[in-house]
């Protein structure tokens, strides 16, 4: 297995939860399950360290880092001026056809929402969020918003929500597909730093941050 495929996917087992916040790396294990070595596991384990997902311990393996509260207030105020930021660029960049998928994309995300079936509605969600930071066209607020997004993704995808929470964050996002069809973009880049608000608040409140 190459060393990129080995990176991938143990920090695909982190970002999806198959290895909990703050849980030790069982090193013997995945190297049996992915058939190689110490040495190639403990490179991507420096990878994924200096990435934000794991903690190295000296003489004592790793941990899969767990966020605190000030990481989650940090990362989230930064990600929302990078998305604020994605959404003016995006309405004077955006193509008429990138438009139309989002608003399929939306539309699909909306028959979730009333199926109340969370984890499809996560995952339109997150493809809306990346379609308008790549509709930006910037490739410097890509690659800064892909080394934030990668630190909180598991959390911000997969926390919990309550009823009253998800109706605001569809209303949200109703807001934002009509401010892109406008192509207004002082209007999605307020509504987009709100929602990363009202996000950031779901996380904490859902145990995924120490003090």
């Amino acid at each position: 297995m190459l060393h990129a495929e080995v990176v991938q996917l143990l920090r695909e087992h982190l970002l999806e939860g198959r290895i909990a916040p703050g849980a030790r790396i069982a090193e013997r294990e995945l190297c049996a399950a992915m058939n190689i070595s110490r040495t190639p596991l403990r490179e991507a384990l420096k990878v994924l360290a200096a990435e934000g997902h794991v903690t190295l311990l000296p003489n004592r393996g790793a941990r899969a880092t767990r966020l605190t509260q000030a990481d989650v207030r940090d990362l989230f105020e930064v990600s929302a001026a990078l998305e604020a930021a994605a959404g003016e660029l995006a309405c004077q960049r955006i193509t008429d056809d990138e438009i139309a998928r989002l608003a399929a994309t939306h539309a699909e995300m909306a028959r979730h929402y009333a199926a109340r079936d969370l984890v499809p509605y996560y995952a339109c969600n997150r493809a809306i969020h990346e379609a308008i930071i790549r509709a930006a066209g910037n490739a410097v607020l890509l690659a800064t918003y892909e080394s934030i997004g990668a630190r909180i993704r598991r959390a911000r995808y997969i926390a919990p929500m309550t009823e009253a929470h998800w109706q605001v964050a569809m209303q949200e996002h109703d807001a934002m597909n009509n401010a892109l069809i406008r192509r207004d973009g002082v209007v999605l880049a307020l509504i987009l730093k709100t929602h990363l608000r009202h996000k950031s608040f779901e996380v904490e409140r859902a145990g995924f941050a120490v003090p």
